[in-house]
């Protein structure tokens, strides 16, 4: 399996051209929280897939992420967008550098993964920290949304094994409603397909796209959400 953390370190630009084949998350962010005039954090922004789509229509914008690379190219896309009222800061989810009650719509986009998978001796802390930080810096009565991957090259959803004690703990433990969408890349021609799902997921599922020489690629996203 590919290194995300070097990928986001060193080929952020790639990754980006990788999520640019999905659909855009505005509209079921807008049917779980209306966020015209709201100020917003994305929690692990990365390249800026929810940053860049809500950002013309919010009160003020902060894209969070670990990686610096990530965020430079977010800043680069606002900026040749033209648009004003957002901010790139470094950061670790649990420990965010923000004001107690600063937000009224969280969103979190395939990222929290990372400190709350199993395979992390340390993950139920991990997350107990994230939600902390998150339960301070959201408002009375503000909305968080949390998005994560249900499977890749999947029709239906097929977690990941090491991902399904966290997604049952924001069930249960955290009070979140849940949902699962297609999120399905769809591509320009089949060695695109290819060389990008090769480049993010691995031999396993590029070896099959090319195979059947595939130009769309099924993909299953969760969403959790809840209002505090």
């Amino acid at each position: 399996m590919p290194d995300h953390t070097r990928i986001y370190e060193h080929e952020a630009h790639t990754y980006q051209q990788l999520i640019s084949k999905q659909p855009s998350l505005a509209p079921i962010i807008e049917e779980l929280c209306p966020y015209q005039g709201l100020d917003i954090i994305d929690l692990g922004a990365g390249t800026g897939r929810l940053t860049t789509v809500l950002a013309p229509e919010v009160r003020s914008i902060i894209a969070l992420d670990a990686s610096v690379a990530m965020l430079e190219v977010t800043a680069q896309r606002l900026q040749k967008a033209g648009l004003s009222g957002w901010s790139t800061i470094a950061a670790d989810h649990r420990k965010l550098p923000l004001a107690d009650g600063s937000a009224d719509l969280i969103v979190s986009g395939w990222s929290i993964c990372y400190l709350a998978s199993s395979d992390l001796q340390d993950w139920r802390q991990n997350l107990t920290d994230v939600m902390s930080e998150i339960e301070r810096v959201i408002r009375p009565n503000g909305t968080v949304i949390i998005l994560e991957t249900m499977g890749t090259g999947v029709e239906t959803p097929e977690p990941p094994s090491f991902l399904k004690a966290y997604y049952a703990a924001l069930e249960e433990d955290y009070g979140f409603s849940h949902r699962w969408i297609r999120m399905d890349y769809r591509f320009d021609d089949a060695a695109q397909t290819e060389a990008l799902t090769r480049f993010f997921f691995g031999d396993a599922l590029a070896d099959r796209v090319a195979e059947q020489q595939l130009v769309q690629v099924p993909e299953c996203a969760g969403i959790w959400w809840k209002q505090f």
